[in-house]
């Protein structure tokens, strides 16, 4: 990893926490509890989706306690419409049932003990500890990160293990948790996939429009 990467890398940190100095999670939560859900079900679905679902499934299973006892079919029901409904009705159940029995029903702080819950993998982990307990365990790689950060130059790789690493390399820790949450926010409002409003883009100096078909800027 260069020296000159790492300084770009680092430049476009701070465009983006100039233009979004107030970043929080898209997904609605008050618990730890609630965002591990919340991000579980967010696989393959969008955020919005996501936060219309979960105030009902939180009304009915406050904790990991009450999910742990829920019905397949309870939980199926209330997150139908996120896809992939069934796999992950099994998961959250299966998950507060680890965190009951492992963890006294609360959430744990620790990255492997994190990954070791059913339906949890690094990105969600590093969604739980560094939104809600804010460590910086790694850099969260969802679709936009994973396509930003190819298009800008920073990564080569599809592969979102492999750019994670390589971000982490590129940017000091203290940048890791809010770099993404930015990188999401930016892809949501200006980044846009297949229509980039690359002349509204704050850092479109610093972009090398890798892959960037010229008639969608």
């Amino acid at each position: 990893m260069s020296d000159e990467k790492r300084k770009r890398a680092r430049k476009i940190a701070r465009a983006l926490a100039k233009g979004y100095p107030d970043v929080e999670c898209a997904l609605v939560h008050e618990s730890a509890f609630q965002l591990l859900v919340a991000t579980i079900l967010s696989a393959q679905c969008t955020d919005e989706r996501v936060n219309m679902v979960t105030p009902a499934l939180f009304e009915k299973y406050p904790d990991a306690a009450s999910l742990a006892r829920a019905r397949q079919a309870s939980v199926e029901k209330l997150v139908k419409s996120t896809g992939f409904f069934r796999n992950k009705a099994t998961n959250l159940r299966e998950m507060a049932k680890a965190v009951v029995e492992h963890h006294a029903g609360e959430i744990p702080e620790e990255l492997d003990d994190l990954v070791a819950l059913p339906g949890v993998g690094r990105k969600t982990a590093n969604v739980v500890l560094g939104t809600w307990f804010g460590k910086p365990t790694g850099v969260v790689v969802d679709t936009h990160v994973k396509r930003i950060t190819r298009l800008l130059g920073l990564v080569e790789s599809k592969n979102p293990e492999i750019v994670e690493r390589e971000l982490m390399e590129l940017l000091p820790a203290k940048e890791w948790i809010d770099f993404s949450h930015r990188l999401i926010h930016h892809g949501r409002a200006v980044c846009i996939a297949r229509r980039p409003k690359c002349t509204e883009c704050s850092l479109l100096s610093l972009c090398d429009r890798v892959d960037l078909d010229p008639l969608e800027a």
